[in-house]
């Protein structure tokens, strides 16, 4: 693996983030993991990367992780930006706080992991970004008013990152992922699954790396669903 293409993944100490780590490290890919529980440290060892404990909200634990990454392997190929669930609540009881501390985590620390790696991906002609979203990104619910908001914006900043950038061989998508099996799941939202089942997180991360990969090389500004049929909206 010492010639393998390097990526950085967020919040990748469990769930979909860790799922994403091993399908990587699995097809060749050298890791560098950020995630604030200490675990991520086991998890990198044992995939034969490197990890640096801290939070996507920020900056400082963000630039740590990309020159921590530059330092061990010189290059950065790949991004997966994972990060937790912003606060749920009603529509307007939800405080000023949990707007803003959704804002970080959702869009701004996407915008803030851009601005270090594209200076990166332009000098060596090309990278590849998937920002790990949520259906409610095209059927907002007022079951996740924070999160719909916010990653409704997030695939517009995806979209315009690919305009930009497009003409560079940079790519960025969206995965708008359904209900995975690392939460509990609401039965009203299980039942109403085409599929009649939640995702495993691995899943999730196999169309990660699809979107990472040179097969989807002519991919690019896409929100792309994982959602087991569940969104309706065309």
């Amino acid at each position: 693996m010492s010639d393998g293409p390097v990526a950085i993944v967020t919040a990748a100490s469990r769930g979909i983030g860790a799922a994403c780590a091993r399908t990587l490290a699995a097809r060749g890919y050298r890791l560098s993991l950020l995630a604030r529980s200490e675990g991520v440290h086991a998890l990198a060892a044992e995939l034969g990367g490197i990890a640096t404990a801290g939070s996507v909200t920020e900056s400082v634990d963000l630039e740590a992780a990309v020159e921590k990454t530059l330092a061990a392997y010189g290059r950065i190929d790949a991004v997966v930006n994972n990060t937790g669930h912003p606060a749920k609540g009603d529509l307007l009881a939800i405080d000023d706080a949990g707007w803003t501390q959704g804002f970080a985590l959702i869009l701004l620390s996407v915008v803030r992991m851009a601005r270090l790696v594209t200076p990166v991906f332009l000098r060596q002609g090309g990278g590849a970004v998937v920002n790990i979203s949520s259906l409610w990104a095209v059927e907002p619910h007022l079951d996740a008013p924070v999160s719909s908001t916010l990653r409704a914006s997030l695939s517009s900043f995806t979209k315009l990152y690919a305009d930009r950038f497009g003409a560079d061989r940079i790519r960025m998508n969206c995965l708008l992922a359904g209900f995975v099996d690392t939460y509990p799941v609401a039965e009203k939202f299980a039942q109403a699954i085409p599929m009649r089942r939640v995702a495993g997180a691995e899943e999730v991360a196999r169309v990660a790396a699809f979107l990472l990969s040179d097969d989807a090389g002519y991919i690019t500004g896409q929100s792309v669903r994982a959602d087991g049929g569940l969104t309706r909206s065309f």
